[in-house]
């Protein structure tokens, strides 16, 4: 047995004995074990046997700038040697929280020039519920709290976030969601379109499904709807045309707040700066991370309105301490990386090059519509999907206990790519760096797992 081979085995057993794996099967981990990566150089990944991946879901859609960005780390240790640690509490800053709020102010849309700073998504959705909370008790409407969100959105997994997210896994065995937290529908015209139904009719239908439930609930009681520009942990959804424009006609209507989560698809990913500039979203509330530091290190923030900052001023004139917080945000050393981020996706045009690549991207993809297992294909910018189907016509999909799209998944592992699998979808989001010859390396890998799953179900139909 080599030193590595020494090494790697006893890894592995450290991590079943210690480690708790989020989003992983407990049970099956002491059998399949971890695949313990060590090195990151551009868009690829190395694990621990020395084997390299191209990294074709940016990590968990958050590693936009790949995995050896020099400045970034740069940029962490010349703040760790001036200023490691300090905090924004009871009239406290520093620079680099003072820059980066402004920075972000500046990028996002004109109204939301007002940052609270975070650690994470699901923490940054958390306090968007409070503010909402807080907002309303400010503006004396204290009945108008519920928040509705959509099935098969994803927000986060702490106790207010989760029960926000649409995803019955998140609030299985964990008692969620909490009281206040509606669900309407997903805004998926390929799923869940009628048949002879037009995507204008299916619009038409979901935003009239919104209203019905706002009345019911009554439209006093409904403080705010969350969305993701393109749902992505839910299967990568794009909104059908005319999809946003409807739902906000309804929000406004009856004086909704839209909070518009940005945690995925904001800095680029889109092929805009925000989702929200690609499909007219007009945000209340948005909350953005991830790429807010190109995930090397936690931080994210919740960004309000003029009209929700004044609220919060006159509130504090009734109750003084705007008692709201976490102890490591806007961490200098996390805020010093963010905003180095920010200044390399502006002097490389990262934007311009998402916009200028995503058209190959998606023709990329959409040439697997003619493979037999797949179903549909879709995506914005650098973000897409393929649908895993047992009939294109029908759009029936495999057994679940096949589990084809996770077999899918390990296969294009093995042929050196990794995706994720999310229910009958492959899921792919690659660095924002990526170039056409990367993109071409997804295409082969693709081919190859999805010949693999051929050649599996055939085996499984002989047994």
């Amino acid at each position: 047995m080599t030193s590595a081979t020494k090494q790697h085995t006893e890894a592995w057993k450290q991590d079943v004995a210690h480690v708790i794996h989020p989003y992983s099967n407990l049970s099956n981990h002491p059998k399949q074990g971890p695949t313990i990566m060590v090195k990151g150089e551009g868009c690829y990944v190395y694990d621990d046997q020395g084997k390299r991946y191209l990294e074709g879901m940016s990590g968990l859609w958050c590693a936009s700038l790949g995995f050896s960005e020099p400045r970034l780390g740069e940029a962490a240790q010349k703040q760790f040697q001036t200023l490691p640690y300090y905090h924004l509490f009871n009239h406290h800053s520093h620079p680099i929280a003072i820059e980066l709020a402004a920075v972000l102010a500046e990028l996002t849309p004109k109204n939301l020039n007002h940052i609270l700073f975070a650690n994470s998504g699901s923490e940054a959705n958390d306090s968007a519920v409070k503010m909402v909370w807080y907002y309303h008790n400010a503006i004396n409407k204290p009945k108008k709290k519920k928040i509705i969100a959509r099935h098969g959105g994803y927000h986060g997994i702490t106790v207010a976030s989760g029960s926000l997210t649409g995803l019955p896994p998140v609030h299985a065995a964990f008692d969620l969601p909490i009281q206040g937290v509606l669900h309407t529908d997903c805004p998926s015209y390929y799923h869940f379109g009628l048949e002879g139904e037009s995507e204008a009719d299916y619009v038409n239908r979901l935003a009239k499904n919104l209203e019905d439930l706002i009345l019911a609930e009554g439209p006093e009681t409904i403080g705010a709807f969350i969305a993701e520009p393109v749902i992505g942990a839910g299967g990568v959804l794009v909104p059908p045309a005319g999809y946003f424009e409807k739902i906000q006609a309804v929000l406004k209507r009856h004086d909704i707040l839209f909070i518009v989560d940005e945690v995925i698809c904001g800095f680029g990913r889109t092929g805009a700066m925000f989702g929200s500039q690609t499909y007219g979203i007009e945000p209340d509330m948005m909350t953005v991370a991830k790429g807010l530091s190109a995930a090397y290190q936690p931080i994210s923030a919740l960004i309000v309105s003029d009209q929700i900052k004044q609220a919060m001023l006159d509130e504090s004139q009734r109750n003084p301490i705007f008692a709201h917080g976490l102890t490591y945000a806007a961490h200098p050393i996390c805020a010093a990386v963010a905003l180095e981020t920010l200044k390399i996706y502006k002097e490389r045009a990262i934007v311009d090059h998402v916009s200028k690549l995503a058209p190959y991207f998606q023709s990329q993809l959409a040439n697997f519509n003619n493979h037999p297992l797949v179903g549909n294909t879709r995506g914005v910018g650098l973000l897409g999907a393929l649908e895993l189907v047992k009939d294109k016509a029908t759009k029936t999909p495999f057994p679940d206990a096949l589990g084809l799209a996770s077999f899918v998944q390990r296969r294009a592992a093995e042929h050196g790519l990794i995706v994720r699998a999310i229910k009958h979808t492959i899921a792919l989001c690659p660095p924002l760096i990526s170039t056409k010859e990367h993109i071409d390396e997804i295409v082969i890998a693709l081919n190859k797992a999805l010949d693999d799953a051929t050649q599996y179900l055939a085996e499984q139909g002989k047994s």
